[in-house]
Order: structure tokens, then sequence, then C-alpha cells
């Protein structure tokens, strides 16, 4: 491990000590959490939650329930999330790849291997790195690491990296010094968005900041 391992895993032994565990990502199976990360696209959490809750109480948070769904009529259920219409659509073509592939079954697409899953949802149009990242860590316990602004922010600010490093640099850099466990990815990735929204905001505020000093 290089200079920046070690302060990397210091900011992660900082966050943990400071913040505890942050139990991310929520949600009652995995399935829930692919619905999560496609949902909060350009909205905040507090909107996804309530799309969500819309789906449970319809009984629609299911693979078939989707997929079953009129598209105009899921749009409606999921209306808080923002982008309703548009974000419809991506479910709707996110169970089609999910039956496809996988026959619907969560633990038949965990069962293949992280370089190719990660291809073929890039594959899925309305799904980016971030949210290929998210699903891959988060529903199906892949060791990624998921790269955000509020990663790239605190990094660049810490001088681990460029503020013109792409995502995948940055990727490939915090996998390469803490080597790949999908646990530590998970709590760092969970304890930099706190960090990112409770201090290092574009307007940081450096005063008691975890990671002041460091």
């Amino acid at each position: 491990m290089g200079p920046k391992g070690r302060i990397l895993v210091e900011m992660y032994e900082r966050l943990l000590h400071t913040l505890g565990p942050r139990h991310w990502w929520p949600g009652e199976s995995p399935f829930e959490v692919i619905v999560g990360a496609i949902l909060t696209q350009n909205t905040s959490w507090t909107n996804v939650e309530k799309a969500i809750d819309n789906l449970k109480k319809a009984g629609m948070l299911s693979p078939l329930g989707i997929r079953g769904l009129d598209k105009n009529e899921l749009a409606q259920i999921i209306k808080p999330s923002g982008f309703y219409r548009l974000k419809a659509s991506r479910l709707k073509r996110f169970v089609d790849f999910f039956y496809d592939g996988f026959d619907g079954d969560v633990m038949q697409m965990r069962s293949h291997d992280l370089h190719s899953l990660r291809e073929r949802l890039l594959k899925v149009d309305g799904i980016g790195p971030e949210t290929a990242d998210s699903i891959l860590l988060y529903a199906l316990e892949k060791p990624i690491f998921v790269v955000d602004a509020y990663t790239k922010r605190i990094f660049s600010r810490h001088n681990l990296i460029s503020a013109k490093w792409s995502d995948e640099e940055v990727q490939d850099m915090v996998m390469g010094e803490l080597g790949r466990d999908a646990g530590i990815y998970n709590e760092f990735h969970a304890l930099l968005v706190f960090l990112g929204k409770h201090w290092c905001r574009k307007n940081p505020r450096c005063d008691g900041c975890p990671l002041e000093g460091l």
C-alpha cells in the first residue's frame, strides 16, 4: 500500500469512528435497491423513498409487478422521483433486461462475474457507470467502488487526485490501493456521501469536519 492508500485508510477509519456505520443502501431486497439506484438519478433520496413507498402500496415493487404495468401507470406511481416518465421507461427497460438475461432472478444475476455484468448493465439505455456500479455493489455485493461527485470533490481537496481525473481513474486508484472488498467499498462510499452532504459541500464547512487536519 502506497501513501495514497494510507490516506484512504485513515479517511475511512476516521469517518467510521466519528459517524458510525451508515447502513447503506437502504432496501428490503436486492431488487428494491436496484429500483432505488435507477430512481435516484437527478433527485434526492427523500423523493425516491416516496416513489418506492408508492410502489409498495400498489403491490408493484417486484420485477413481475413492474413488468406488468403500463408505462404510463408506472410513471404516475413513481411521480415523486421526478423525471418520472423517463424513469418509468428506464425501469421497464431494466426489467426486460433482467428477465431476458437472468429470468428475473437476482441470485442468477449475482452468479455472473463483475466484469461481464458491468458491461451488460452499461448497454441498458439509461444506466450509466454510477448507476451500474451502485447496482453491482449494493444490490449484488460485487467488489466495485462507486465514484460520484462527492468522492471526487473530497479526494481532490485532499490532494489524492486531480480535479481533472475521470471517474474510471478515481475508481482504479481506490481499488488498486484498498484491494477488492465489497464491504469496505460499501461503507466507505456511504461515509463519503454523508461527509459531502454535511461538510465537504461546494462551499465547504471545514470547522468540525471529521477529516479536519488530515
